[in-house]
Order: C-alpha cells, then sequence, then structure tokens
C-alpha cells in the first residue's frame, strides 16, 4: 500500500515535471514574436528560435506576424462633394514593426486600422466630386497611406500601400454615365465622318481643279495650234495669190462662186446684191467671150478633138455667165420692187 502510494506520487511528480520543462521552452517560428509577462508585467519579446522561459511566472502570449499583411475591408458608402453615395472597396497593406506596442498600445489593431480608413476615406473623398473621385485614385491613396501611417506609427504599425480596388456609383450615375460615353463615341464617329466627307470633297475639288487646269491647257494648246494652222494656210494661200499673180476675172470667179454660199442661211429670207455684182458678172463673161490663148500644152499638142473641147467648154463658160447675169439683174429687180412696196417707218 505504501509502495504503491509511493510509486503513485512519484509518478505524478514526474509527470510535473516533464509538464513544467515543457511550458519552459518555447520555440518561436521565423517572422513572428511573442511578448512575455512576468508576475503580470511586460518582461521581454520572444524572437525566432528557441526561448526559455520560467514557468508559472512567466505568461506568453500568442503569436504575432511580423509580415507584411493584406486586408481588403467591405465597400463602404461615402458622400461625395457634390452630395452623391458611392461604395469604396480598399484594400491595405500594413507590417508589424513593433510587437510590444501593437499587443500593449491597441486592443485591437486590425479594427482599429480598419476604422481609421474608412473615417480617413470619408474625409479625403468628401472634398472632391464624382468625376475627380473616378480619375483621383493615386491622390486618395497617398493621402490615406499618408494620414494612415501617422495614426498607426504609435501602434507599431507601417502602412505601406493603401488602393482603391473599386468606386461604385448609383446605378442612376451609371446610366447617366454610359449615355455620356455613348454620346461621346456618336460625337466623335460624326466628327470623323465629317473630317471625312470634307476631305473627300477637299480630294474632288483638287482634281475637279487639275482636270479643268489640264483642259484649260488643253483647249489653250489646241487654239494655239488651229491659230498657227489657219496662219500658215493664210499665208501659204498669200503667197500662192502673190506668186501666181491672178487677174480681176479669176476674182471676179470667186466672187461668183461665193454667192450661193451666202444665200443658203436658215434667216437669209432677204439679202442684197451689191452693184459690184453686175460688173463682175460682166466681166467673167466677157472673159469666157474672148479667145483665150492657147496654153504650153496646147501649143505643143494641138490637135481638133483638144480644139473642139476647148470650144465647147468656152461655150458652157459663156452660157453660165449668161445666166447668172440674169440672174442677178432678177435678183436686183425684185429687191427694188420689195423696197418701194415697203411702208414709210
Amino acid at each position: 500500500m505504501d509502495t504503491s502510494a509511493f510509486l503513485i506520487a512519484g509518478l505524478i511528480v514526474a509527470l510535473f515535471a516533464v509538464f513544467t520543462v515543457v511550458r519552459a521552452v518555447r520555440i518561436v517560428p521565423q517572422a513572428r514574436a511573442r511578448n512575455v509577462e512576468r508576475l503580470g508585467r511586460y518582461h521581454r519579446t520572444l524572437n525566432p528560435g528557441l526561448s526559455l522561459v520560467i514557468p508559472y511566472i512567466d505568461r506568453v502570449h500568442p503569436v504575432i506576424d511580423l509580415r507584411e499583411q493584406v486586408v481588403s475591408f467591405k465597400p463602404q458608402p461615402v458622400i461625395t462633394e457634390d452630395n452623391l453615395v458611392v461604395e469604396i472597396d480598399t484594400v491595405l497593406y500594413f507590417q508589424v514593426t513593433d510587437p510590444r506596442a501593437a499587443f500593449y498600445e491597441i486592443a485591437n489593431f486590425l479594427q482599429a486600422v480598419e476604422q481609421l480608413t474608412v473615417t480617413t476615406l470619408r474625409n479625403v473623398v468628401g472634398s472632391m466630386d464624382l468625376e475627380k473621385t473616378l480619375t483621383s485614385r493615386d491622390t486618395i491613396n497617398s493621402q490615406l497611406r499618408g494620414v494612415l501611417d501617422e495614426a498607426t506609427g504609435k501602434w507599431g504599425l507601417r502602412v505601406n500601400r493603401v488602393e482603391i480596388k473599386a468606386i461604385d456609383p448609383p446605378q442612376s450615375i451609371k446610366d447617366a454615365m454610359q449615355k455620356q460615353m455613348r454620346a461621346e463615341r456618336d460625337k466623335r464617329a460624326a466628327i470623323l465622318g465629317a473630317e471625312g466627307q470634307r476631305q473627300s470633297q477637299i480630294l474632288t475639288a483638287e482634281g475637279d481643279k487639275q482636270a479643268a487646269v489640264l483642259r484649260a491647257e488643253g483647249n489653250r494648246t489646241a487654239a494655239i495650234l488651229q491659230a498657227e494652222g489657219q496662219s500658215r494656210a493664210i499665208d501659204e494661200v498669200f503667197q500662192a495669190v502673190h506668186r501666181n499673180d491672178p487677174d480681176p476675172k479669176l476674182l471676179a470667179w470667186q466672187y461668183l462662186q461665193t454667192l450661193p454660199q451666202l444665200a443658203q442661211g436658215a434667216g437669209s429670207t432677204f439679202w442684197m446684191i451689191p452693184s459690184e455684182v453686175t460688173s463682175a458678172l460682166q466681166g467673167v463673161s466677157r472673159a469666157f467671150s474672148e479667145v483665150l490663148p492657147p496654153s504650153p500644152a496646147t501649143r505643143e499638142k494641138p490637135t481638133d478633138d483638144m480644139a473642139a473641147q476647148a470650144a465647147d467648154d468656152t461655150a458652157q463658160a459663156a452660157q453660165a455667165a449668161a445666166a447668172a447675169l440674169a440672174d442677178a439683174a432678177e435678183v436686183d429687180r425684185t429687191a427694188a420692187e420689195s423696197l418701194q412696196s415697203q411702208p414709210p417707218r
């Protein structure tokens, strides 16, 4: 009986000793820290590795993570300067630099950081309108980081970055923004269409201008060439006339050939014949009535057939001249009667 009690007592002492040793040894992982209180007072901070404490006297608190932490807060309603309520979702990057301050200076540093972020965000965004809020994320992030880093320094925290993950305006504002963007796109499309049409009209006008210039140059060149051709023709005719030295009889004959062309016009219902026509016809008649001197070809080869043919041609020419003289006289007489029959004005 005494032996059993002794064994039980020894076993209890052994278990107590093992438990005491276990409680005296503390292993802290890398990038972690633990605060130690001795008799209810802060004693020291356990660094990563193996550490020994006094059991039942030293109290070791839970592990504090020293790595950079990322906390995403729920969307918070924020009122802008133009009285619009927007939902802003933020992400905070912070790190514990002083485990003692993080444990003893604030009861719950995560909740404290969240509330401080919300209040600071409302102060910053409350001084901006919606459009500036949507386009000034970098400014908001820098202001939030400055305020949070200054406020959390005494808590043993360092705020590395503050990012705005989303800004959600009301649905009515979203619809208005979509309409505005659609109107802007339509405006840009209309401007591009107008610029394209303008450019097309400019190119068309330049093409017409160049075509008109080319046509004008072609017409000018054609007119110059035509004038040069007429000038050469007139010069050739003039040289030929002076070179051949025509007599008045030839000129009278040409004049008679021109008279029918004067009467062929559509408006030539009444035309005057100059007085020189009669004298010209008489000259032509005398020219064909006279015996022309034989040509060199005739003098070289006189034959009876050629003489007869020449006589016939002379007779026909004389008859034609007499008929033309009679027609001219008739025209003069008709014209004179028409003038006499008209009433005076």
